[in-house]
């Protein structure tokens, strides 16, 4: 077995010392490898990769047990801050940008505090718009006036900017057209492929996710109650039935009316 970059082993997480969120969750990303959190929605998947990423304190919520390892070393005591520079970037639910900046600004913004020269940050820059084509039209558009997709591309693009050696990535299609979706995670597998980076997404599109991970696992309740090979799970006809509320987790080609693009 290759070496381990991200172990996550027992994880145990409340919030405001009270509200149980996730009780024994484990997972292993190794490198080079997309790796997908599914679950339905309260399983514990959005809590688990914000332990992941140190940003339980600023929900309230504390780790109460386990451990995460990354690339060695315990991140016990960790800020999210001294995270990204060590390769761990976080790429929230809900398509935050900075709504009153242009897509590029908020694009340079994920290279400040990386020490990154000019050149680098312009050849970042190039690496996005060419991942991205649809963001180079809309560079100079105000964040706050583009589409939900342009916007989960912003997020995604800004974190890339980051240099990341782990790109978590919290429900990226929640809200987005198919077509959208698609691209996206398109996108993401095509940079998994050249650039080798380790991703870990959580999805309750298992679908999709599914399709492009190469490993999964499964949340309910707040436990990892299966995990394995993504195209061994695709091909079990219960996943969506017994853990991810059945027909509800369709597939998104059947889910028109309030996706945007």
């Amino acid at each position: 077995m290759s070496e381990v970059l991200l172990s996550v082993d027992g994880l145990a997480a409340t919030y405001n010392h009270a509200i149980r969120a996730v009780s024994d969750v484990s997972l292993v990303v190794q490198p080079g490898e997309i790796v997908a959190v599914l679950g339905a929605n309260g399983a514990g998947k959005s809590t688990t990769l914000q332990a992941v990423s140190a940003l339980l304190p600023a929900r309230r919520g504390q780790i109460t047990a386990g451990r995460i390892v990354f690339d060695g070393r315990d991140l016990a005591g960790s800020s999210a801050a001294t995270l990204v520079r060590e390769g761990i970037v976080p790429v929230l639910e809900g398509r935050h940008c900075f709504a009153s900046l242009t897509i590029e600004e908020n694009l340079f913004t994920g290279a400040i505090g990386r020490d990154a020269t000019r050149a680098e940050t312009a050849d970042d820059l190039d690496r996005v718009y060419t991942l991205f084509p649809r963001l180079k039209e809309r560079r100079r558009s105000l964040a706050g006036l583009t589409s939900g997709g342009e916007q989960q591309m912003t997020a995604i693009g800004r974190a890339l900017m980051s240099r990341p050696r782990l790109l978590v990535l919290d429900e990226p299609s929640t809200g987005l057209a198919p077509l959208v979706v698609e691209g996206i995670f398109r996108a993401l597998k095509q940079l998994n492929a050249e650039k080798d980076l380790s991703i870990l997404v959580a999805e309750q599109n298992s679908t999709v996710a599914l399709r492009f991970a190469d490993h999964a696992v499964v949340l309910e309740n707040g436990r990892s109650v299966l995990a394995g090979a993504a195209a061994e799970l695709r091909r079990r006809g219960d996943i969506k039935t017994l853990y991810l509320g059945g027909s509800s987790q369709a597939d998104p080609s059947r889910q028109p009316t309030q996706a945007v693009a």
